[in-house]
């Protein structure tokens, strides 16, 4: 039996518990691995909420909490290809299966071998924040020199996004909560304190002409109020915002595969995408370490050692 922490129905934190499983068993393009190091998410609460009815996994409960790790293959299902029994990987849990587990199942599409030399702990705040800062700023394709703004830089992403950006040779502008300023500013940003004030003329002050791209990590008002500062509407892009389009924008174009994953652990690997881990919880201090993350006061990102 594995320990898990998850849930038993949808609902806030009180529904979250800790419960013994069996090692589940792979099937077809699935991996089993012993976890080393998971990954938190805000979208971790928000699967446990219950409240976005097409990501519900249908799984019966309890449920694991976590949707990223890295660890040890243990066993591999049928048509599993590139992995063996043994290999260090990090990647995406199947859904609803978790990673806040001593064990858990991986989509081996989604599950790369971590380079000698990558930690487990780097490894495993890759798959979604590594891959989504490759992926968003692959998509605006700005040349050196232009100048970006990453609205919300001080969570997982956003760092991830401002750090790739400057290894790109970008300018970046963040905006963000007090508490985030050092990190973002330790990372190389020019940070906008969005309760400070007027964020658009502050943006406005430091770039007169307007911004090469935006990479939005907020949604909602915040986006609709710094859209406007991009030249081209079209290379405003929301990590999570579909009303992004009505803007003119794009919602940013996911790829989570094997060749992904590999890409985000060189950059990694090279420095150029260090990620800012401000936080490290054991299996047993997994509400804690959630309970910072849907809180909304994390900066940088949090992991839960499990092994």
């Amino acid at each position: 039996m594995a320990q898990a922490w998850g849930f038993g129905r949808f609902g806030g934190p009180e529904v979250q518990e800790f419960f013994d499983r069996p090692d589940p068993v792979p099937g077809r393009g699935e991996v089993l691995i012993r976890v080393d190091v998971a990954g938190v998410n805000p979208l971790d609460h928000v699967l446990r909420s219950g409240l976005v009815a097409e990501l519900d996994s249908g799984r019966p409960f309890p449920r694991v909490l976590g949707m990223e790790a890295a660890g040890t293959v243990l066993a591999l299902g049928e048509n599993v290809d590139g992995l063996e029994v043994g290999d260090a990987v990090f990647g995406f849990a199947l859904t609803g299966a978790g990673t806040y587990a001593e064990t858990t199942l991986l989509s081996a599409p989604n599950t790369a071998r971590i380079p000698a030399g990558l930690s487990a702990t780097v490894a495993a705040t890759l798959p979604v924040a590594g891959t989504t800062a490759v992926d968003a700023l692959d998509q605006l394709d700005l040349p050196a020199g232009a100048t970006i703004l990453v609205n919300g830089v001080g969570g997982g992403v956003g760092l991830a996004v401002a750090r790739l950006a400057i290894g790109r040779e970008l300018r970046v502008i963040g905006t963000g909560s007090a508490a985030k300023r050092e990190h973002a500013e330790a990372t190389g940003v020019r940070f906008i304190d969005y309760a400070a004030g007027d964020v658009v003329a502050a943006a406005r002050e430091l770039v007169t002409d307007g911004f090469g791209g935006i990479v939005d990590l907020v949604g909602g008002t915040s986006l609709r109020t710094v859209a406007a500062l991009a030249r081209d509407p079209r290379n405003v892009i929301s990590v999570g915002d579909p009303s992004v389009s009505d803007l003119g924008g794009r919602l940013v174009d996911r790829r989570i595969d094997r060749e992904n994953l590999e890409r985000a652990a060189q950059l990694a690997l090279d420095g150029v995408l260090a990620p800012v881990i401000t936080a490290i919880h054991s299996l047993a201090d997994a509400p804690a370490a959630l309970a910072i993350v849907e809180d909304g006061h994390s900066s940088g990102k949090v992991v839960i050692k499990v092994a």
